[in-house]
């Protein structure tokens, strides 16, 4: 075991090596998928605050499922179930009331990671990113190209148009945007600022809603908000019919960030679905929240679990665990196609402390697909 985890860090160690290199000669971490910051001797653990791209021994797949084990075996009564789910707005309102700006940091990363929530001429240096953010974009943007070639793909995309120029008829915010992005449960715009003060020269429109009207109000009295590319509401996307104020196949990108975890796991195909059919064809859903077995999953004490790998936590907010497999079902059944699905593990440090914690994130981005002609 010890040969093979020396054989481990050395592959590891010689992959990241030209990303090490630029490390020390720019002083800053270099961009790349779920970072770069590479743990390779565990004597240095402490030097950073998160290590990416974390391999688990055996010994830590058995704790954590033990953990999870005890954990779980003892569940809310049913009776006092439903009201974490019916009462969600209360909780996650409270707990804005409460915490207003001061919990979550905004997530500079976020652009890093998806760089599809910029369009394609995106005037990523003048906004302040640096040649490699720029050739990212380039790359995805020639990764996503569409060659309407075929007769049923133009037919398809006349047909998109037809929808597209109805839409227009119908006067809503952010029409006469050619990129439109839509954020759910944003919260009081952790990744709302970091868009938006990325978007105001690029023809590009953010709509962004949550159901606690306390967040949407302290998201909208910040200084940085700007009603000209952006259009923040109450909307609880668990309801059915709830009204949204752009049409079906309007948008371009839809970002779900630690969202969907907190909604009943029987509710999310439903809300996947719905979410789905605003996007264009070509559109993109993007995607990152909490991962199985992670440090907040194992946290959890007797009496908090709700169902399987579903807690609530003390303020009456509630938590999912997610899988690779559970996402790409969630996303594939919705009609998405694959494009990106990762486990994001990493170690956490408190170097105060030393006290080091292992996080697992998923991270995923599916496509809709025009519709194929039947043989």
């Amino acid at each position: 075991m010890h040969q093979f985890r020396s054989l481990h860090l050395a592959t590891l160690e010689k992959v990241f090596s030209r990303l090490f290199i630029r490390l020390k000669s720019t002083g800053r971490r270099p961009s790349a998928p779920l970072g770069s910051r590479i743990l390779t001797n565990c004597d240095d653990i402490f030097k950073h605050n998160m290590w990416d791209h974390v391999q688990w021994t055996e010994a830590d797949k058995d704790n954590a499922h033990l953990k999870a084990a005890e954990n779980s075996k003892v569940h809310i009564p049913l009776a006092e179930q439903g009201k974490f789910d019916t009462e969600a707005c209360k909780y996650w309102d409270t707990f804005y009331a409460l915490h207003e700006r001061k919990f979550f940091k905004d997530r500079k990363w976020l652009l890093l990671e998806f760089p599809e929530l910029l369009p394609s001429d995106s005037k990523s240096q003048e906004s302040g990113f640096d040649g490699e953010m720029d050739t990212r974009l380039q790359q995805h943007h020639s990764h996503t190209h569409f060659d309407c070639t075929s007769n049923h793909q133009r037919l398809c995309q006349d047909a998109e148009l037809e929808t597209n120029e109805a839409a227009m008829r119908v006067s809503y915010p952010g029409q006469h945007a050619s990129f439109r992005i839509m954020e759910v449960g944003c919260g009081v715009g952790n990744s709302v600022f970091p868009m938006i003060n990325n978007i105001k020269e690029n023809a590009a429109f953010l709509y962004c809603c949550d159901f606690s009207p306390h967040a949407i109000q302290l998201l909208k009295s910040h200084p940085d908000y700007d009603h000209s590319v952006c259009c923040a509401f109450v909307h609880d996307i668990c309801e059915q019919e709830g009204p949204l104020p752009f049409p079906p196949q309007s948008l371009d990108v839809i970002l779900a960030v630690f969202v969907l975890s907190s909604i009943h796991p029987d509710r999310l195909q439903g809300v996947v679905n719905r979410l789905s059919s605003y996007l264009k064809f070509g559109g993109i859903f993007l995607f990152r929240d909490y991962g199985r077995y992670d440090m907040s999953q194992l946290r959890f004490k007797k009496g908090r679990c709700l169902s399987d790998n579903f807690y609530v936590r003390g303020d009456g907010t509630c938590v999912y665990f997610f899988t690779k497999d559970e996402v790409h079902s969630l996303f594939s059944n919705a009609g998405l196609e694959e494009v990106q699905n990762l486990e994001d593990r990493r170690i956490q440090v408190n170097r105060a402390k030393k006290v080091s914690m292992h996080r697992v994130w998923m991270q995923s981005k599916y496509r809709k697909s025009h519709p194929v002609s039947p043989c």
